[in-house]
C-alpha cells in the first residue's frame, strides 16, 4: 500500500458500495486492481474462492493472476478467478450443460468454424459472397452481443433482404445446437439467457462470486454488461476500472457509454479518477490532453506526471509515402546509434496493416530488425488450423470440433443437413460424432447415399490412425495429405498459385516439426500423440515467447498497441481518410478515430512524432493528401513543424553533421 498514491490508495480501500474507477492511460490501474484482490482477502477475510476479476485477453488475466501470487502467498489465493468474460462464460456453460441441454464435450466455434457453418447454409439458397458472407456473419455477433433473439430481429427487420438474414441466423443456432455446439458470442448470451430464465441458478454462482471486479470497463458490450449487472445483483460488491478516452473497440461491439449506465444502475456508485501518469513526459500528457478534450466526455479528467517536461512533439511531412517510410527507417537508426539503448525502444503505428508493407521493406534495406505485432499465430492460419484438426481427431477421436471442422475439408458432399441428423443422433445417445458414423441405428435417420459418406470418412480415418501409429508417422501424415488432395485443394482456394505454394509450405513446416520431435535424441520416447500435444503447448509457444525478447523495432496497428508502452513512438499516416479513416468520415464517427490517435500518443514515454506524406498512392492512384486535422487540435507552442517549408542549407548542415558524428560516436 505504501506504493500507491492518495487516489490508487482510496480506490483500493473502498469496499463500501460499487466503484468506478476512471484509470487514464498509464496510471497504474493494474496495481489498483491487484492490490484490492489482495486486501479483501487478507484484510476483509473474504475468501479468494468468492472473488472473480474479469479482463479481456488471455495475457491481461494471466499477468493479473501473476500480480496477485507475489501479494497473496500460498493457500490465501486458492479458488481465486482470474479470467476473461468469455472464459467465465465458458466455465458457467460448463457448470450448467445439464440444465442447458447440453451434452458434455460440447465444441466451440471461433470465427473461422463460424464462417464455414454459415457458408454452408448460405450456398443452400444460391450463390453468395464473401462480401455478403462478412455482413451476415458480423450482423449475426451483433444481434448476439446486444441480446436480439431471432424472433426479436424478425420483428425488426424492414426489408426482404434483412428477413432472410434473420432466417439464417434462425438456421445457424439450430445447426449449432444440432452440432452440440457455441460460438465464440454465444459464451456470454447463453449464460446471460440462464440467469435471465433460472433465478436459482443465477443465485448459486450469485453465492459464488460474492465480489467482482472489471477491468477495460469501457471495453465491454451489452451482452458483457448485464451479465455483470446479473451477478452482482443487489449487494453492490462491485469495482469497475476503465477509461472512455480509450474506447477503440465499437467495431466489434464495445459501448463506452456503459460506464454512464453504470450511474443509472447503481445510484450509490463512487467514482475515484486516476490521473497520475507514470509513463510519460508532461509535454507528451499535455498534447494527448489538448487532443482528446475536443471529445465530449460525461466524466472530465487530465493526466499529469512527475517525469519532466521532456521534448517537444515532432510532426514531419515527406513528399511521398515513400520517403515517409524511408525517413523513419533511417530516423530510428541514426538515433539508435547516438543515443544507444535497443531497437526495441522503439514502436511505429499506424492505422491499417496495409501501411506497414512499405515500412518493413524500408527496415529490411536498412538491415534494422523488426517485428510485426497483431498478425495472426502460425497456429491461427487457416492450413495449420485444418491440418492439426485433422491431427486432433487422430489422436482424439471424441473430438467434435475437430470432425466438424475437416468432415467437409476438402469437400466429400456431406450437407448441413447430413451433420444435424447425425449430431442430434449422436447427442440422444451420448456417442461422438465420429463414433456415431459407425452406430447400426444411424441408418434409419440419415439417407443411405449420404450415410456411405459418412462411413467412407470414418473407416479412412481408421486406416490413417492405423498409419500414424506405425514405423514412420510423418509418412502416415503425409499420406493422409495426399489422400485428401490437400495441396489441389489449397490452389484451389487460394489468391494465387504463389499463395497457395506458401501455405502448403506452412504444413510442411509443421510436419518437419513433429519429424523432429520424434527424432529428439533425449532418452525419452515419444508417440505421435506425444508429440501432437507437445508442439502446440510448449514447443511452439516457447518459441514464439522467445521471439517476442528479441532486439528489434514493433510495427502494429493503433488498436494493437493499447495496453503497451514504448520509449520512442512513430505515429505514421497523419492525413484525413487515414486517420480518421475515412469509414468514419463517412458515418460520423470522428470521436472514435480522436480516442485512437489519443491512444498512440500516450504510447511514448519519452518521444513522441507524427509522420504524414505530402502524396499517397490509393487504389492505383497518386494523389495529393490533407494533413490530419488532429493535427490542428494539437496545442502549437509544444509542437515542432518540420517539412512543412523546404529545409534551409543550414538545416540540412546539421542534419548531415549530426549524423555522422553519431558514426563517429559508434566507432570510437
Amino acid at each position: 500500500m505504501t506504493r500507491l498514491n492518495p487516489r490508487q490508495r482510496e480506490a483500493v480501500l473502498y469496499v463500501d458500495g460499487p466503484c468506478l474507477v476512471l484509470a487514464g492511460a498509464g496510471s497504474g490501474k493494474t496495481s489498483v486492481i491487484t492490490r484490492k484482490i489482495a486486501y479483501l482477502i487478507q484484510k476483509c477475510d473474504m475468501p479468494a474462492r468468492h472473488i472473480a476479476a474479469l479482463t479481456f485477453t488471455n495475457k491481461a488475466a494471466r499477468e493479473m493472476k501473476e500480480r496477485v501470487g507475489s501479494l497473496v502467498k500460498g493457500s490465501a489465493a486458492r479458488g481465486l478467478t482470474v479470467s476473461t468474460f468469455h472464459n467465465l462464460g465458458l466455465n458457467i456453460i460448463r457448470r450448467e450443460a445439464k440444465t442447458l441441454g447440453f451434452k458434455p464435450g460440447f465444441s466451440i466455434f471461433d470465427a473461422e468454424d463460424a464462417r464455414s457453418l454459415l457458408k454452408e447454409l448460405m450456398m443452400k439458397d444460391g450463390e453468395m459472397d464473401n462480401d455478403h458472407l462478412n455482413m451476415v456473419q458480423n450482423q449475426i455477433s451483433n444481434w448476439k452481443n446486444d441480446l436480439t433473439t431471432p424472433e426479436a430481429a424478425e420483428e425488426l427487420a424492414q426489408s426482404p433482404a434483412e428477413l432472410t438474414m434473420v432466417r439464417i441466423y434462425e438456421r445457424y443456432n439450430q445447426a449449432l445446437r444440432a452440432y452440440n455446439a457455441v460460438d465464440f458470442d454465444d459464451l456470454i448470451l447463453v449464460p446471460v439467457h440462464l440467469f435471465n430464465t433460472q433465478p436459482e441458478v443465477l443465485a448459486r454462482w450469485q453465492r459464488k462470486i460474492q465480489y467482482l471486479l472489471v477491468d477495460e470497463y469501457q471495453d465491454t458490450n451489452s451482452s458483457q454488461y448485464l451479465l455483470v449487472k446479473q451477478l452482482v445483483g443487489g449487494r453492490n460488491a462491485l469495482t469497475v476500472v476503465g477509461d472512455d478516452d480509450q474506447s477503440i473497440y465499437a467495431w466489434r461491439g464495445a459501448r463506452p457509454e456503459n460506464l454512464v449506465l453504470l450511474k443509472e444502475d447503481f445510484p450509490n456508485l463512487h467514482l475515484i479518477k486516476l490521473e497520475q501518469n507514470y509513463r510519460s513526459t508532461s509535454r507528451i500528457l499535455r498534447v494527448a490532453n489538448h487532443l482528446i478534450a475536443h471529445n465530449p466526455h460525461e466524466y472530465d479528467k487530465a493526466l499529469w506526471s512527475e517525469m519532466g517536461l521532456g521534448d517537444e512533439i515532432r510532426v514531419v511531412k515527406c513528399a511521398s509515402e515513400d520517403a515517409e517510410a524511408e525517413r523513419v527507417a533511417t530516423e530510428i537508426l541514426a538515433n539508435k546509434l547516438r543515443r544507444g539503448g535497443k531497437f526495441s525502444d522503439y514502436a511505429i503505428l499506424y492505422r491499417g496493416n496495409h501501411q506497414g508493407r512499405l515500412l518493413e521493406i524500408k527496415l529490411q534495406q536498412h538491415q534494422v530488425p523488426y517485428k510485426i505485432s497483431g498478425g495472426s499465430s502460425f497456429f491461427g492460419k487457416t492450413e495449420i488450423k485444418d491440418v492439426m484438426s485433422y491431427l486432433r481427431l487422430l489422436v482424439n477421436p471424441d473430438d467434435d470440433n475437430a470432425f466438424l471442422r475437416i468432415i467437409n475439408t476438402p469437400r466429400r458432399q456431406i450437407g448441413t443437413s447430413t451433420l444435424e441428423a447425425l449430431g442430434r443422433f449422436a447427442g440422444e445417445r451420448h456417442l461422438s460424432l465420429l463414433a456415431a458414423t459407425d452406430d447400426i441405428a444411424l441408418q434409419r435417420h440419415v439417407p443411405k447415399q449420404n450415410l456411405e459418406r459418412l462411413r467412407r470418412f470414418s473407416d479412412w480415418i481408421t486406416r490413417v490412425v492405423e498409419r500414424c501409429n506405425g514405423p514412420e508417422p510423418v509418412a502416415g501424415i503425409e499420406q493422409m495429405l495426399e489422400d485428401i488432395g490437400y495441396e489441389a485443394w489449397l490452389h484451389q482456394n487460394s489468391s494465387s498459385a504463389k499463395a497457395a505454394e506458401k501455405r502448403m509450405n506452412n504444413v510442411r513446416y509443421l510436419t518437419d516439426s513433429i519429424q523432429k520431435m520424434l527424432e529428439r535424441d533425449d532418452g525419452e520416447p515419444l508417440t505421435i500423440d506425444d508429440a501432437i500435444s507437445k508442439l502446440v503447448l510448449r514447443d511452439m509457444l516457447e518459441r514464439q515467447e522467445e521471439e517476442e525478447t528479441l532486439d528489434q523495432v514493433q510495427l502494429m496497428t493503433l488498436h494493437a498497441s493499447k495496453g503497451l508502452e514504448f520509449p520512442h513512438v512513430y505515429l505514421v499516416g497523419m492525413e484525413e481518410d487515414l486517420l480518421p479513416h475515412r469509414n468514419s468520415i463517412e458515418t460520423d464517427n470522428i470521436e472514435e478515430e480522436r480516442r485512437l490517435a489519443y491512444v498512440g500518443i500516450t504510447r511514448a514515454q519519452r518521444t513522441m512524432t507524427l509522420t504524414l506524406a505530402g502524396k499517397r498512392k490509393q487504389y492505383g492512384d497518386i494523389n495529393e493528401t490533407t494533413p490530419s486535422r488532429f493535427i490542428d487540435e494539437l496545442p502549437q507552442e509544444d509542437i515542432v513543424f518540420e517539412g512543412f517549408s523546404p529545409a534551409t542549407a543550414e538545416q540540412v548542415k546539421a542534419t548531415g553533421e549530426q549524423t555522422i558524428s553519431s558514426l563517429l560516436n559508434m566507432f570510437d
